[in-house]
């Protein structure tokens, strides 16, 4: 990793996503079963989940308590979020809308909150092995809302209707 004061060597851990998991298995061809442009979207949406501070409190919040006992009243501490968080909620907003809301539960429980495949399975009565090919759906399509495709410009001579060469009438 590059860092201000020159390079750092970090340690990742790739059990500690569902989706580092995935990466490593292979389809029956040899290639992964994950392409790296899905695995990416997939951890980007996680960090923007992170960044953006949406994960629920598993406890107490002892500093929006003020004195008189009464909570600060400021709309669930938003007045407290940096830019940055406020921008990485607006990421997560618009890469769930763009994914659809069949597909962004899946991507919300598997990438953001890390729950297992077989847990969500379970969790939604899906049946089993099926969670793989729906996150590998989802995921294709979040890829597609962070990495649009390049529209491709039409050649001047490009064909543009069906017919062969003789195909208009003669005027003559």
């Amino acid at each position: 990793m590059e860092t201000a004061s020159g390079r750092e060597t970090v340690t990742v851990n790739a059990a500690e996503s569902p989706l580092g998991l995935l990466r490593r298995y292979r389809t029956k061809q040899g290639s992964p079963f994950l392409s790296l442009r899905e695995f990416d979207a997939g951890e980007r949406l996680r960090a923007d989940y992170s960044r953006g501070q949406i994960m629920p409190r598993m406890g107490v919040n002892w500093g929006a308590v003020s004195a008189t006992g009464r909570g600060s009243g400021d709309r669930n501490g938003i007045a407290d979020l940096t830019d940055a968080a406020l921008s990485a909620r607006l990421r997560v907003e618009h890469a769930i809308d763009a994914v659809g809301p069949e597909l962004s539960g899946v991507l919300i429980d598997v990438c953001c909150f890390l729950k297992g495949l077989e847990r969500v399975e379970t969790e939604r009565h899906w049946p089993a092995r099926s969670a793989k090919l729906i996150l590998k759906s989802a995921l294709g399509v979040l890829a597609r809302h962070y990495e649009p495709p390049r529209k491709t410009t039409r050649k001047a001579d490009a064909i543009l209707h069906w017919g062969t060469a003789d195909y208009r009438p003669s005027l003559g």
